[in-house]
């Protein structure tokens, strides 16, 4: 059985303003994939949940052979983790479709997916990843 650890991250300089989301996998304490991307002019919670909404489709993309048992997300968002679990109602209409999105792989995954609250200083690789995307992207 195969559980993974995945850490996202999501960030806007100014709110709104340039933003990107990163993400993280771990599997057995190793990294085994990263990615990060820039989405433009958005919110913090619209680039949280992008960043989630990503690695959720790497992840089916990854779990093709149904390998993948369980898997932990790890947000320094707890907005957006209590809004995932169902804890919060989702009242932005730009992030409704984005957690739908994410509760629909979810209900398709075959193993089981949690997420969790981390504090920010331990979600620092993803962050630095969303810096990356945004150094990249902005002057």
């Amino acid at each position: 059985m195969k559980e993974l650890s995945i850490y996202c991250d999501g960030g806007s300089r100014g709110n709104p303003g340039p933003s990107a989301g990163g993400f993280v996998v771990l599997n057995k304490g190793k990294v085994i994939h990263e990615d990060y991307m820039y989405l433009g002019i958005g919110t913090n919670n619209f680039a949280e949940y992008s960043s989630v909404v990503n690695a959720l489709k790497w992840l089916i993309e990854e779990n093709k052979k149904k390998e993948i048992k369980k898997v932990k997300i790890h947000l320094d968002s707890l907005l957006v983790v209590n809004q995932l679990m169902g804890k919060y109602k989702i009242k932005s209409k730009n992030l409704i479709p984005l957690a739908g999105f994410c509760k629909k792989i979810q209900k398709l995954f075959t193993g089981e997916i949690s997420y969790v609250y981390v504090p920010r200083s331990d979600n620092k690789y993803a962050d630095n990843l969303v810096n990356i995307a945004l150094d990249e992207n902005t002057p």
